[in-house]
């Protein structure tokens, strides 16, 4: 007899326990010769040796299955188990999939340049993905970051946005500093909790796996081995983008996204976004995707609205 603890690590424990602890008692029930005992994130499990290396090899597989999924249910357990004695493969990826959402939805690139988004994403350390509302900058962004940290190809996910009414405005707002920039940010968490179980978002919050700060917090910071992103970027000075551009260190990437027809910076001040579109242009390495309406992929509506606009800009420029 033997004892072997196993570390539940880098998955959400409710959904690996299921509701209920359902998931644990039919781990149990399938592996009776084993008395497993689980605490938290460790799994204590006694029993022969021959038994304990299939035990093993299988919590691997439930783990990843786990992580990759964010969802692992009584069927998925059965088949991962069975697919180890029958040589089945338990992996039924969609093969275009970014990552899956909470609900085990496969997140896919949805227009073709959000398809040339991933793959740029792949060969080039900065990219810039500027277009209109919900053609899927911010949303396709985050989901490469977070594939890429399940993936342990970086340590840690950063996002960043501009608090363009930070100055006077801000002070009014009630509470603490996190308080006041929130509100701000809040479009990040909310693609972060499609992605991520709220309690294991929570969990890596705190351990600092994946900051979200405005972009005044990036002032001085060397940002190594991670995906950063800056979203809204078209709110940006010169001199700001400048600045987050050069906190680039190694083995990162870098993802900026903006919309130039929604500049809300005062009339006198130039786009950081527009300009630094302009300045590295050609530098080898940087990637540029410029989306319009036809990756719209929020309400029918959103692309009418768009357009609508579009039509009556270029008609008061005449």
């Amino acid at each position: 007899m033997i004892e072997k603890h196993f570390i539940l690590d880098d998955i959400d424990l409710r959904t690996f326990y299921g509701a209920g602890n359902a998931n644990l008692q039919m781990i149990k029930a399938l592996y009776p010769k084993l008395r497993i005992v689980a605490r938290g994130n460790v799994m204590k499990v006694l029993g022969d040796e021959e038994e304990m290396y299939v035990f093993d090899s299988v919590i691997q597989r439930l783990k990843t299955h786990c992580l990759k999924f964010n969802s692992l249910d009584e069927a998925a357990i059965v088949h991962l188990v069975s697919g180890k004695q029958n040589g089945m493969t338990s992996d039924n990826s969609d093969p275009s999939a970014i990552c899956y959402s909470i609900s085990g939805r496969a997140i896919t690139p949805r227009s073709e340049n959000q398809r040339r988004f991933v793959e740029e994403f792949r060969t080039n350390d900065m990219l810039f993905a500027v277009g209109p509302a919900g053609s899927g900058k911010t949303y396709v962004s985050i989901a490469l970051a977070v594939s890429a940290l399940k993936n342990k190809e970086v340590r840690r996910i950063i996002l960043s946005r501009p608090a363009v009414e930070a100055g006077e405005k801000l002070g009014f707002l009630p509470g603490d500093m996190k308080d006041k920039i929130d509100p701000y940010l809040q479009p990040l968490y909310d693609a972060l909790l499609d992605m991520i179980p709220a309690q294991k978002l929570q969990a890596d919050m705190e351990l600092q796996t994946i900051q979200i700060a405005p972009l005044a917090f990036m002032r001085g910071r060397t940002l190594n081995d991670a995906v950063v992103i800056l979203d809204e970027a078209q709110n940006t000075t010169p001199q700001q983008i400048k600045m987050f551009l050069t906190r680039m260190g190694h083995n990162t990437k870098m993802i900026i996204t903006g919309d130039t027809t929604q500049i809300d910076l005062p009339r006198t001040v130039r786009s950081g976004l527009v300009e630094a579109m302009t300045v590295l242009d050609g530098v080898r390495g940087i990637s540029f995707i410029k989306m319009d309406e036809r990756d719209i992929v929020r309400h029918k509506l959103v692309t009418r609205i768009v357009n609508a606009y579009k039509k009556y800009e270029d008609s008061d420029k005449d």
